[in-house]
């Protein structure tokens, strides 16, 4: 019976997936410098992100940011965890 649930789960899941939004250069622009800018500020960030089918918002500090390598690192509110991150997957980061 765990087996049917745990299938079950999944194919919830997989519905529920979307697709990573395409983002124009100027948002790429906007997302680099809020970045940089939350890096020397050390202010707090949302950032939005995709991961597995999902877009997913945290609340932390940037790091690092590496553009050549297109990584960073932030620092999560809640457990206060180093992240690593690609650029990439980024859909939009403000202040808090």
């Amino acid at each position: 019976m765990p087996e049917q649930y745990i299938g079950l789960q999944e194919v919830i899941n997989k519905q529920a997936e979307v697709a990573q939004p395409v983002l124009t250069e100027e948002q790429m622009e906007q997302i680099n410098f809020t970045l940089i800018e939350a890096l020397h500020t050390n202010k707090q960030v949302y950032l939005t992100y995709y991961k597995q089918g999902q877009c997913l918002t945290e609340t932390g500090f940037i790091q690092f940011v590496d553009s050549l390598g297109e990584l960073f690192v932030f620092i999560d509110d809640v457990f206060e965890l180093k992240n690593k991150m690609r650029l990439s997957d980024l859909i939009d980061v403000h202040f808090v």
